[in-house]
């Protein structure tokens, strides 16, 4: 029998300094003044119109979570956060303790803002810090240096947040085993509560694409993940995700509803939503991209059913990224499904040593890790 995951909420703020030539998000270069307010009254109306639209689905529900991405958040400032927060609580509860992530850019302006974004309810910060390589950070586009990333850090240890989190990239340019893990031991140093560490990739419709750097061989790679994967899990950090890494207790709360394939409200230029119904439905939903269109009112731009023959690729897709185990109950009330819907696939992911099983879970192997994609495609639907 389906039932109703947790429901978070995303928002996308759009707006950046300067385009980073990796970058593929939703985001745009700052040529002017940023219309706060207006764009504000707009995140505002869309999110009247879904709660509208999908009444049947979120009626009586509490947000668990709340990220505010980008784009550069801190952009914004604090009284405007305060101002969005605090109007969004008048149409949807908040649970008690709920987690409120904003994405903050390290440059000195923006962070100077963070005790006003606690004022105004935010709860977590996560600083795209990518290298405490100043040239590194050149390469990358970064408009901040070092120095500042390490000045965020300590207000931000002040500024009374619940949490921290410090990006990270590796697989930088002409970068050497060396550097990166000296990049992870400076920010272990500072002994943020959560690191998350991505291998940067050329995404397409990028600078990068156009131009493609030099970038460290997959022998090259593979050490440098080993051997960093190694310092922090000697400075305390677990691995909970494939890129993410916490101490204890710290792990990010509205990613991992994500992942374990949880709902989630969004609201903002180009933001992606999925929400469950009592009825057995599944919709996922997305925003305009471009802010012009969505500063005339033209929110939606997409939304469709999952159907069900999708619904264990979805469903597996997010689970298999976490190394926690995924409960066969979950997968029953989260897709609606039996779990004879999968027993093929199941059984084949036993025979290659994908999965192990016990009578209330299913979890990823270290062998599975090294296939995944493998073990993905054993879940998708046939044509």
């Amino acid at each position: 029998m389906l039932r109703l995951p947790p429901l978070s909420l995303y928002i996308h703020i759009p707006w950046c300094v300067q385009k980073c030539p990796y970058c593929d998000f939703n985001s745009h270069a700052r040529k002017s003044d940023i219309p706060e307010q207006e764009y504000i009254h707009h995140l505002l109306q869309d999110l009247k119109a879904d709660l509208a639209r999908f009444q049947e689905s979120i009626q009586d529900r509490e947000l668990h979570s709340i990220f505010i991405g980008g784009g550069t958040p801190s952009l914004f400032s604090a009284d405007s956060i305060a101002y969005l927060l605090s109007e969004i609580k008048k149409y949807i509860s908040f649970q008690d303790n709920i987690e409120i992530t904003l994405e903050a850019n390290p440059g000195t302006v923006e962070a100077e803002r963070f005790k006003g974004y606690v004022t105004a309810g935010v709860t977590r910060i996560s600083m795209g810090i990518q290298s405490f390589n100043d040239d590194k950070l050149q390469r990358l586009g970064r408009i901040h240096n070092v120095r500042e990333a390490k000045r965020a850090v300590g207000l931000a240890k002040v500024s009374g947040l619940k949490s921290f989190n410090l990006d990270l990239m590796h697989g930088l340019p002409n970068q050497t085993l060396a550097e990166a893990l000296d990049d992870l031991r400076q920010a272990i140093e500072l002994a943020p509560p959560h690191i998350s560490w991505y291998q940067l990739t050329i995404e397409p419709n990028t600078m990068f694409a156009y131009r493609p750097p030099k970038l460290p061989d997959e022998d090259k790679l593979w050490t440098i993940f080993e051997q960093g994967h190694q310092l922090l899990t000697a400075a305390g950090y677990q691995q909970y995700e494939t890129s993410a890494y916490a101490k204890p207790g710290f792990q990010c709360r509205h990613n991992l509803n994500y992942w374990r394939f949880g709902d989630y409200l969004a609201i903002g230029c180009g933001a992606h939503g999925k929400l469950t119904f009592s009825n057995g439905g599944i919709r996922r939903f997305s925003k305009t991209k471009h802010p012009r269109g969505y500063l005339r009112g033209e929110y939606l731009y997409e939304e469709k059913n999952v159907p069900e023959i999708d619904r264990p690729f979805e469903f597996f897709m997010n689970r298999f990224r976490l190394l926690e185990p995924v409960p066969k109950r979950e997968f029953e009330y989260y897709t609606g499904l039996p779990q004879s819907a999968v027993k093929n696939q199941i059984d084949f992911a036993l025979k290659q040593n994908y999965i192990i099983e016990t009578e209330a879970y299913w979890q990823i192997t270290e062998h599975g890790k090294l296939f995944l994609n493998e073990l993905l495609t054993l879940f998708l639907a046939e044509d």
